[in-house]
């Protein structure tokens, strides 16, 4: 029997699936199986005022979709629903999260508009995305940005605390002690603008 490797749709962290080596058999091959992934990061929930700014940069509203990458127990997603009607899914590695997300989805009312799936952030489908936000950290933000200046000009990108590597933000919002960036995408075949 041959064991065929599987891939876990895991995330919202992100960072490298590791692989690992069955013991050999008798007249069988090794073959690598993909092993399940931890968290790349760890959960820091984003203050209010923080997530209110972040929402108020990207002008969310009732037409956007807002995809949380790294979403923990939902806020950002949860908070647009209710304040703007904003349609929003939440993505995280971490089960616990998403199990808390949806509860808190539930306690506010939202489930029509917010959903949040178990899932990894560099295997997703980001494209419905008219608003993406991450509080991730600095070499993940500049892992994604290949996959995020892909997606249709003018998606509105906000992080909290990291910026986008050499990617120029529109905006730098200090908050306190916290730190909010504004990106827009580029027309396809545009350069983003550089620091």
């Amino acid at each position: 029997m041959t064991i065929r490797p599987r891939r876990h749709w895991l995330a919202a962290g992100a960072g490298l699936v590791g692989t690992a080596m069955l013991p050999a058999r008798a007249g069988a091959q090794q073959a690598p199986v993909i092993a399940p992934r931890g968290p790349d990061v760890v959960f820091v929930p984003t203050p209010r005022e923080v997530v209110d700014e972040m929402l108020a940069v990207a002008k969310v509203g009732p037409k956007d979709v807002l995809y949380d990458l790294g979403s923990g127990d939902g806020r950002i997603p949860i908070t647009a629903a209710q304040r703007w009607g904003t349609r929003g899914v939440g993505v995280d590695i971490d089960p616990q999260r998403i199990e808390e997300a949806n509860a808190n989805a539930v306690a506010a009312k939202v489930t029509d508009r917010v959903r949040f799936v178990q899932g990894d952030l560099f295997e997703m489908d980001l494209s419905p995305a008219t608003v993406i936000t991450l509080y991730l950290l600095p070499d993940l933000n500049v892992k994604l940005r290949p996959t995020l200046l892909k997606l249709k000009a003018g998606t509105r990108i906000v992080s909290h605390d990291f910026a986008m590597g050499d990617w120029k933000p529109e905006r730098r919002i200090e908050k306190g002690n916290r730190t909010v960036y504004f990106w827009t995408v580029p027309p396809q075949g545009k350069p983003y603008p550089r620091t």
